[in-house]
C-alpha cells in the first residue's frame, strides 16, 4: 500500500492534477464509496464519465454531493478545471479536456465510448501526470482509453472485481495487463491522500 501511495502521490506534485473516473452499470455505489473516502482538500480535480440514460435528467450531482464536501457540478462546454472539484459528464455528450478546459460535444449515435474519449484526451493533456480509474461497469468502454493513458506514462487503477457490482469494465483493463493497481473504491481514494 505504501508503494501505491508513493507512486500516486508522485504523480500529483504538479498543479491541477485531473483524475478521470469511468463507470457504467453499478458504478454509482462505487463512486459514492470513492468520494466518501476522498479528502475534500486534496488539490485534485475529478472528471467523472458515467454511462447515463439520454432520456432523463441526471441527479448525479445531488447524489454525489451528499458524499463529498467538494464542489460537484455537471460539466459545461469550455469550463475551466479547478482543484477540489468533481465534474460530471452531461447526458448525450462526450467530454474531453484540452488546455485546462472541458470540451463537450455531441455523442455519436452508434458506438458510444465516452470513457475512452475522456481518458484519451486526459492522456494527451496530462501525459505522465494523468490518472485513470475504472470502476464497476459492463462492456469494454474505458479499455482503449486506459491503454492510451498507459502509453503516455500515466497511472491506471481498476476497481477490484470482487468489490464491483459489475466487473466487466475493470476486469477488461486488468486482463490487458495495464492496471497498475487493483483495489476497492475506498482503497483508491485512500491511496491519493
Amino acid at each position: 500500500m505504501k508503494e501505491t501511495e508513493e507512486k500516486i502521490t508522485a504523480g500529483t506534485q504538479s498543479s491541477s492534477i485531473v483524475i478521470g473516473i469511468g463507470a457504467s452499470a453499478g458504478g454509482l455505489e462505487a463512486l459514492q464509496q470513492f468520494f466518501s473516502y476522498m479528502p475534500p482538500n486534496s488539490g485534485l480535480s475529478f472528471g467523472v464519465v458515467q454511462h447515463l440514460s439520454p432520456d432523463y435528467k441526471s441527479l448525479m450531482a445531488d447524489i454525489l454531493g451528499k458524499h463529498t464536501e467538494m464542489s460537484v457540478c455537471q460539466a459545461e462546454n469550455r469550463m475551466a478545471v479547478e482543484p477540489d472539484t468533481v465534474y460530471l459528464i452531461p447526458p448525450k455528450k462526450y467530454m474531453t479536456i484540452k488546455d485546462g478546459r472541458l470540451i463537450l460535444s455531441e455523442a455519436p449515435g452508434t458506438l458510444n465510448h465516452p470513457i475512452d474519449a475522456f481518458f484519451a484526451s486526459l492522456a494527451l493533456e496530462k501525459r505522465e501526470h494523468s490518472i485513470a480509474v475504472v470502476l464497476s461497469g459492463t462492456g469494454s468502454d474505458g479499455t482503449n482509453g486506459v491503454k492510451t493513458v498507459k502509453e503516455y506514462g500515466g497511472l491506471v487503477i481498476a476497481e477490484a472485481p470482487e468489490s464491483a457490482k459489475f466487473d466487466g469494465v475493470p476486469r477488461s483493463g486488468i486482463k490487458e495487463g495495464i492496471a497498475d493497481f487493483v483495489m476497492a473504491p475506498e482503497g483508491i481514494a485512500g491511496a491519493t491522500r
